[in-house]
């Protein structure tokens, strides 16, 4: 897998728009993806095991699709929960170019995607998705992870999908014991993905 579409600000490919057909939140959509992303010309098996073994997302409030991509979970959370604001986040250019189109082409109006950076300081979420960039390398994940994780709010509850044989098992270990304020657990297993839960505390 190259690293150009995982962990990269500005891919090297070339930016060639090109149309996909997907079906989320129950709706057939034709959205614009591009070389440079992850999975580019597909939702990844990851990505679909997530959506099967999430909870249902609160109603209101902020939610957070952290390492966006083109926008399946991001789009998924704002279809489900138009009167919440879903902050979609990943370091890659193209991406966030790639979910604002996306957002528009489905018709969804509470999608703000943009550079982690540029996410307010003091914004907090009520629950994040994500399908983390595990190749970046263990301590690098983990600064990703806690990062992020430190800003859901009391009883909200992030949802991780990553690959067993990429350190799965051993990434729920490292999150049950890095905070005593989460509670962690395995919440799914499917075609050698697992879905870790993690709910904050009050």
């Amino acid at each position: 897998m190259s690293a150009d579409h995982y962990f990269t600000k500005k891919p090297a490919s070339k930016d060639q728009l090109r149309p996909l057909k997907v079906t989320l939140a129950g709706r057939d959509l034709t959205l614009t993806t591009a070389s440079g992303v992850f999975s580019a010309d597909r939702i990844d098996l990851g990505t679909r095991v997530l959506l099967r073994a999430a909870e249902k997302l609160p109603k209101r409030g902020n939610l957070l699709d952290l390492g966006c991509g083109w926008g399946p979970l991001a789009l998924t959370m704002a279809l489900e929960r138009p009167k919440t604001t879903v902050w979609a986040v990943d370091i890659n250019e193209r991406a966030v170019d790639l979910v604002r189109r996306n957002s528009a082409l489905a018709g969804v109006t509470n999608i703000r995607a943009m550079a982690p950076q540029d996410v307010p300081d003091s914004l907090t979420f009520d629950a994040i998705w994500s399908n983390p960039p595990i190749r970046i390398g263990k301590q690098t994940l983990h600064e990703l992870l806690d990062t992020w994780l430190a800003r859901l709010n009391p009883e909200g509850t992030a949802t991780l999908v990553v690959q067993r044989n990429l350190g799965a098992d051993s990434l729920q270990a490292w999150l049950a014991a890095q905070n005593p304020n989460f509670t962690v657990e395995r919440a799914g297993s499917a075609k050698g993905y697992r879905v870790l839960r993690i709910v904050r505390l009050a």
